[in-house]
């Protein structure tokens, strides 16, 4: 199998990957938009489409992508979920790193979808309804912590807060306008 090329690792072997995108044939775009855009910033990655190539075992390919890859990237749609080998391809990540220290799963999630069982647990980032350029740094970002263990804090301070607007409450007593709505009148007789 290639290594896609890259001499750039950030894994400690020079057998393995840095991503494993695991990801079904219905989200194959976005599975290789992904792996380019990772390449293209020095990562390795295995994906299927490039390296599953004929004569491999499939199979085979998929048990290195899970153990000899740093990090398995789930592309996550609602037939992501349904996927038979992506559950199991998430799972196998997740099971080596259950509290999520070693950020060995990230989730990209490429539609609005629920994300079912454990995998609900894991803080995922969307690549759905933003433009290009916006998604390509999420997911260098994304990487980026992932393999740094980093922090996501802003470079730059945040603004400082202004007060919530809150919607001021109704006026009480009512105002003349809406003093005969809803309201008996009682007169002395």
């Amino acid at each position: 199998m290639s290594n896609g090329g890259n001499t750039h690792s950030t894994t400690a072997s020079s057998d393995g990957w840095d991503f494993f995108v695991s990801y079904t044939q219905t989200d194959r775009p976005w599975a290789e938009w992904i792996a380019w855009t990772l390449e293209d910033a020095g990562y390795r990655v295995l994906i299927q489409a490039w390296d599953f190539v004929p004569g491999s075992n499939w199979v085979t390919g998929m048990n290195q992508g899970v153990a000899a890859a740093g990090r398995t990237i789930a592309v996550l749609s609602a037939a992501y979920t349904r996927s038979v080998y992506g559950t199991a391809e998430w799972q196998a990540a997740w099971s080596a790193d259950p509290t999520g220290a070693k950020r060995r799963l990230l989730v990209a999630r490429v539609e609005d979808c629920p994300r079912p069982g454990l995998l609900g647990q894991v803080v995922s980032f969307d690549l759905f309804g933003t433009r290009q350029h916006t998604a390509r740094a999420d997911v260098l970002r994304a990487a980026e912590l992932a393999v740094s263990g980093g922090r996501a804090k802003p470079a730059t301070a945040p603004p400082f807060p202004t007060s919530a607007q809150t919607p001021a409450p109704p006026p009480f007593p009512p105002s003349h306008s809406d003093a005969g709505a809803g309201t008996t009148s009682c007169t002395a007789g």
